[in-house]
C-alpha cells in the first residue's frame, strides 16, 4: 500500500488531468452553443440538402474502405500466417506498421506519384493507347488512400488472432487431412469472425471522421466529408451553427457506432491448448504457396510504390535550396517544438491519469467517488475521439476573440489540442505496460519503503522506460503530421511543415512539395526510431546480469 499522502497526491493531480480535459472540450462547445451573431442564420443549419449529402458521401467511403480494407487484409492475413518461413516475413510484418505512423500528407503524396494523372500507372496506361487515365481525386482517390493506411492495420490485427490459434487445433486439421477449404472454414474462420467487429468499426472511426486525406484527394464538394465540411463552415463562411449541427451529426454518428460495435463484439476466445508448438501443415508446397507468395508481393508492392514515389520525387526536387529557405526552417522548428511538447504533455496526462486509476480502483472496495473517477478516466480516453480537432480550436477561437489578436494564443491552442487528440492511442500504450508494472513492482516497492521520487527513480522509470518512450514518439509522430488544428490557425505568423506541405501541393509547386514531404517523413522516421526499443541492447544488458 503507498502512503496516504501519496495516494491523496496521486488522486488529486488525476482528477485535475480529467477536469482540465472536460474543461477544454465543453468550453469549447459552450462558446459555439452561445455564438449569436447577426445574419448567422441557426434555422436549417443542420436539415439542408448539402448537409445530408455530405453526411451520405461520409457513409458511403467509409463504409466502402472497410469493405475493401478488410476485404484485401483477409488473404493477406492468411498468407503470412501459413508461409511462416517466407523470406523476409519479419520485414514485411513490420513495414505494415510504417502508414501507421506515416503523416497522412506524405501518403497522399506518394499515392498521387502512383496513381495520379502523371503517375507511374497512369504513364504506363497512356503508353498502352488507353484514353482514360485513372484519376485519383474524388471518391475512387479516397478508397485508395484509407486502403493504404488501414488494410495494412487489418492485416496485423488478424494476423495476431491467427497467430493465437492453439497448436494442437493444426496438427488434429493434419491428422484428419482437411484440405485449405476446411481449415479455412473451421479453423481460420472463427478466429477472424471474433476479430471482424472491432477491426471493422475501428477502420470506419478512422475513415468516417479522416480530414487530411479527404481534404486533399477530395477534389471539391463532391467530395466532402463532416469534417471537412465543418472546415470549411468554419475556415471560409465562417458559420459556427452550421459547424455545431454537423458536429453533432457526427458526434452522434460515431457514438451510435461505438454502442454498436460494444453490441456486436464477442468474448474472445482464442481456443484451448496445452501449449504445444504452433506448426502449420498446409500451403508448404504447390500452388498454395505460389498464391500466398503472390498475395505478399501484391501486398508489399502496395505499399512500397507510393513510399519508394516520395522518395525518388524528393531527391529530385531542390533539396539544398529548401534547406537553406528560411520559411522551411521556420516550419519545421514549428513543427518540432509543437511535436514535443505536445508529445510530452500528452504522455504526462496519460501516465498520471493511469496511475490515479490504479490507486482509485487498489482498495477492495473503494468508495463511490474513487469509482467515478476511474470511470470518468477510461471515458476520456476514447470520447475524445468524437470531438473533431477542428470543432474544439473554432471555439477556443471565439472564447479568445474578446482578448485580441487570436494569433497570438495560436501555438497554445495546437499543442493542447495536438495532445488530446493523441491522448487516446497514448492512453492504450501505457496502460497495459503500467498495470503488469504495478504488478510485479508493487510488493517490492512496498517492501523497500519506497515511494514518491525514489520510486520513481529506482522502480518505475527503468521499468517503463521503455513503453514511455515509444508513446512520446508515437505522440509526437502524430502532432507533427497533424493538419487538422494548424488548418484553422495555419498563417504567415505560425506555420508548421504540414501547413507548408499543403500549401504548396494546393499552389501546384508540386517539386517543392515532394522535397517537404520528405523531410516530413524524415523527422517521423526519426522520432519512429528514436521510441523503438533496441533489442541488441536490452540482450546484452540481460547477458550481462
Amino acid at each position: 500500500m503507498i502512503g496516504r499522502i501519496e495516494r491523496r497526491w496521486t488522486l488529486t493531480a488525476g482528477a485535475l488531468c480529467l477536469g482540465g480535459i472536460v474543461l477544454f472540450v465543453c468550453l469549447a462547445g459552450a462558446a459555439l452553443l452561445a455564438f449569436d451573431e447577426p445574419g448567422s442564420a441557426r434555422d436549417g443549419a443542420l436539415f439542408d440538402a448539402y448537409v445530408w449529402r455530405v453526411a451520405r458521401f461520409t457513409l458511403l467511403q467509409a463504409t466502402l474502405s472497410t469493405m475493401l480494407s478488410i476485404a484485401f487484409a483477409i488473404p493477406v492475413a492468411l498468407a503470412l500466417a501459413r508461409q511462416v518461413d517466407f523470406p523476409g516475413r519479419v520485414w514485411i510484418i513490420r513495414l505494415m506498421a510504417l502508414p501507421l505512423g506515416l503523416p497522412a500528407l506524405v501518403a497522399a503524396l506518394g499515392l498521387i506519384g502512383i496513381w495520379g494523372r502523371q503517375g507511374v500507372l497512369n504513364t504506363g496506361l497512356v503508353a498502352l493507347g488507353l484514353d482514360q487515365p485513372v484519376s485519383v481525386y474524388g471518391l475512387s482517390g479516397i478508397l485508395v488512400a484509407h486502403v493504404f493506411f488501414n488494410m495494412p492495420l487489418a492485416a496485423r490485427l488478424m494476423l495476431g488472432g491467427l497467430e493465437r490459434i492453439p497448436g494442437e487445433y493444426w496438427l488434429a486439421g493434419a491428422n484428419l487431412g482437411m484440405r485449405p477449404l476446411s481449415i479455412f472454414r473451421f479453423i481460420e474462420w472463427p478466429a477472424i469472425r471474433g476479430l471482424l467487429p472491432g477491426i471493422a468499426g475501428l477502420i470506419f472511426m478512422l475513415c468516417a471522421t479522416s480530414f487530411t486525406l479527404v481534404l486533399t484527394l477530395g477534389g471539391g464538394p463532391a467530395a466532402s466529408t463532416i469534417e471537412v465540411a465543418i472546415y470549411q463552415a468554419l475556415r471560409f463562411d465562417f458559420d459556427p451553427p452550421r459547424a455545431i449541427g454537423l458536429s453533432l451529426l457526427q458526434i452522434s454518428v460515431t457514438a451510435t457506432l461505438l454502442v454498436v460495435i460494444r453490441l456486436m463484439t464477442p468474448a474472445v476466445d482464442d481456443g484451448h491448448g496445452g501449449g504445444r508448438r504452433v506448426r502449420r501443415f498446409d500451403g508448404r508446397r504447390g500452388f498454395g504457396r505460389v498464391a500466398d507468395g503472390l498475395v505478399v508481393a501484391l501486398a508489399v508492392l502496395f505499399l512500397v510504390l507510393p513510399l519508394g514515389s516520395v522518395v525518388a520525387s524528393g531527391l529530385r526536387s531542390d533539396l539544398v535550396r529548401l534547406a537553406s529557405d528560411p520559411m522551411v526552417q521556420r516550419a519545421l522548428l514549428t513543427s518540432v517544438v509543437i511535436a514535443l511538447t505536445s508529445g510530452l504533455l500528452c504522455v504526462l496526462s496519460a501516465a498520471v491519469m493511469i496511475r490515479a486509476r490504479q490507486v482509485a480502483l487498489s482498495p477492495r472496495r473503494p468508495i463511490m467517488v474513487q469509482r467515478g473517477l476511474a470511470a470518468g478516466i477510461s471515458a476520456s480516453s476514447s470520447l475524445v475521439l468524437l470531438v473533431p480537432p477542428v470543432v474544439l480550436g473554432a471555439g477556443w477561437f471565439l472564447l479568445l476573440r474578446p482578448l485580441g489578436d487570436v494569433a497570438r494564443f495560436a501555438p497554445l491552442l495546437v499543442i493542447l489540442i495536438n495532445a488530446l487528440m493523441a491522448l487516446p492511442f497514448v492512453y492504450r500504450v501505457l496502460e497495459p505496460a503500467m498495470a503488469t508494472h504495478a504488478a510485479r513492482t508493487g510488493r517490492l516497492a512496498v517492501s523497500l519503503g519506497l515511494g514518491g521520487w525514489h520510486r520513481l527513480r529506482l522502480i518505475d522509470w527503468p521499468g517503463l522506460r521503455r513503453p514511455l518512450m515509444m508513446a512520446l514518439s508515437f505522440a509526437c509522430a502524430l502532432s507533427l503530421g497533424d493538419l487538422g488544428a494548424v488548418a484553422l490557425f495555419g498563417s504567415q505568423d505560425m506555420v508548421t511543415l504540414p501547413w507548408l506541405l499543403y500549401s504548396r501541393m494546393a499552389g501546384y509547386r508540386s517539386t517543392d512539395a515532394a522535397g517537404l514531404a520528405l523531410f516530413l517523413g524524415l523527422v517521423c522516421l526519426v522520432l519512429t526510431i528514436a521510441g523503438t526499443p533496441r533489442a541488441d541492447a536490452d540482450r546484452r544488458k540481460n547477458a550481462a546480469a
